[in-house]
């Protein structure tokens, strides 16, 4: 694992996830900046610089990404409301890919697992998914299983790839939310987890000690592509929506010339 220090900027700081992230990015020795709506509201560790900015206006993101090497992203909503899937799981990863102007910075995007199931609100993150892969940047999205469902003894993390996992239930796997912050967060320092799309869950036995060896069983996205490597090739381009296909057209054609279909 890279000793190499970054500043990160956590987006959804102050969720379940998102505050486990600056924990483990502190502990490792990076510069950690919070992105959060509302300054002064949820208290943060000393060291961590807190900016206000709004997923859904994209001028207020420009502050919040100077001076970023990294960015993790453990944002979303709640419940079944297609707006707010579309304005805040999809609208933010397009609005700080946007605000980043061109910038190489290092990103970990976490959705969740079932994320190909077609179910509605998923597609949604799906889109994400596929606009993060568009980006050219360098990327790991993280597909966690149910947090902190997992039972005493339960945290050797298994990567899952394919999303095969779909019952909706904590059957398709669990994980502890400070374990899904910890890979998200070593996953920025190390090149074995580059272009990598995986499902996140926890199995009986220890806690690995070597992030990279967990991160070298995964295989690679396909390059360029928009799905992971494995997934199903079940949301085609020509039925997605038109205002979709055109901003990730715009950003494929910036980084890397026409889209490939899904």
């Amino acid at each position: 694992m890279s000793a190499t220090h970054l500043k990160i900027l956590s987006v959804g700081a102050t969720g379940s996830i998102g505050r486990h992230v600056v924990e483990e990015a502190l502990a490792m020795g990076h510069g950690v900046r919070a992105l959060v709506r509302n300054p002064g509201k949820v208290p943060f560790p000393p060291g961590v610089e807190v900016l206000a900015g709004d997923l859904t206006r994209p001028a207020s993101l420009v502050p919040a990404l100077d001076g970023i090497g990294a960015i993790v992203f453990t944002h979303g909503t709640y419940g079944g409301a297609q707006a707010g899937a579309e304005a805040v799981d999809y609208g933010g990863v397009r609005n700080v890919l946007a605000a980043l102007r061109g910038r190489q910075v290092r990103v970990a995007l976490m959705t969740t697992i079932g994320v190909t199931d077609r179910k509605g609100v998923h597609d949604w993150k799906r889109r994400g998914e596929r606009l993060l892969r568009a980006s050219g940047l360098p990327y790991t999205i993280v597909r966690p299983g149910w947090f902190d469902y997992n039972d005493r003894g339960q945290e050797r993390l298994v990567l899952l790839q394919g999303d095969r996992r779909q019952t909706g239930t904590p059957r398709d796997g669990v994980v502890a939310r400070r374990q899904i912050a910890c890979v998200l967060v070593r996953s920025l320092s190390s090149t074995y987890a580059l272009r990598k799309t995986f499902e996140l869950v926890a199995e009986r036995g220890p806690e690995p000690a070597d992030m990279d060896e967990l991160f070298a069983m995964a295989v690679p996205d396909d390059d360029p592509a928009l799905d992971g490597i494995q997934d199903a090739r079940n949301m085609p381009l020509d039925n997605e929506p038109p205002e979709v296909v055109k901003e990730l057209e715009i950003i494929h054609a910036s980084n890397r010339g026409p889209a490939t279909t899904g």
